[in-house]
């Protein structure tokens, strides 16, 4: 009974062990470091990669995992040089574009090293869920952004229409990293998909199928198949979900949201 307790302890701390490793890997594909929004060196996050999936390796050792989800595991770390591969190419692309406007090495380096990462990092706690990093990120991005407000800078005596442009080409630079693969699925992922929420019908979602079959579709002569089998006419289906379903509860109330500032504001002297 002991043994059989441990055993089941060492399980879940193995399990909260292997959740917390899936979700660092979430967090290192980024160019950018989250925790201090610098610019993450490639071989750095290789290496970091590999320490993830070595760890994850010990772990499916340790739980003996099948043989299936073994593959599945090697199959998702052989996706390692894909990723650091999209990190590589990032960068690439981002000083082409930064190179191709031509500032001054001051300017430039406010690019590189903070208004990029800082558009970044918002755009980042735009699509966070939980509200610590939404705040800690874009507490970090504005950090990143206090020197390029300051008077001192070299920023502040450019034309508004100057500054407008650099922030352009910055934002087009921090939204070239795309995470997501959904925005580009193929054809046979969409249809895996559909596929994946129509079989193994609950009983909920089959009685709700029925329904529409029996009550909402209708042949070419207009009759649906209640109305051939009871005789008569009947109420449309919408009009009975209505007397029986209570009515929904109202909205929550939009907030209004606050204009756009420019991201490159002086700060008052």
């Amino acid at each position: 009974m002991v043994q059989a307790k441990a055993e089941e302890t060492q399980a879940q701390a193995r399990q909260a062990e292997a959740r917390e490793l899936v979700r660092e890997l979430g967090i290192l594909y980024h160019p950018y470091d989250l925790e201090h929004g610098q610019a993450q060196p490639v071989e750095r996050v290789a290496q970091r990669f590999n320490d993830v999936w070595t760890r994850l390796g010990r772990l499916a050792t340790a739980a003996d995992l099948p043989t299936r989800a073994r593959e599945r595991l090697a199959k998702a770390q052989r996706l390692t040089a894909q990723l650091v591969a999209t990190i590589t190419f990032f960068f690439a692309t981002l000083h082409v574009q930064v190179e191709a406007l031509a500032l001054p090495p001051t300017l430039e380096s406010a690019l590189l090293q903070h208004l990029i990462p800082a558009l970044y990092l918002e755009r980042v706690a735009a699509r966070s869920t939980h509200a610590e990093p939404r705040h800690r990120l874009r507490a970090l991005s504005a950090l990143l952004l206090e020197p390029l407000r300051q008077p001192e800078h070299p920023l502040y005596v450019l034309p508004d229409d100057e500054r407008a442009r650099i922030e352009q080409v910055a934002g087009e630079c921090a939204d070239r990293f795309q995470r997501s693969s959904s925005c580009v699925e193929g054809r046979n992922g969409q249809l895996a998909l559909h596929h994946h929420g129509r079989h193994r019908l609950s009983e909920r979602k089959l009685t709700a199928l029925t329904a529409a079959h029996n009550y909402h579709t209708r042949r070419a002569d207009g009759t649906t198949a209640a109305e051939r089998f009871f005789g008569r006419p009947h109420e449309p289906l919408f009009a009975q979900v209505l007397q029986r379903m209570p009515l929904p509860p109202r909205p929550a109330r939009r907030r209004p949201r606050p204009p756009k500032q420019p991201y490159l504001i002086p700060v008052a002297a």
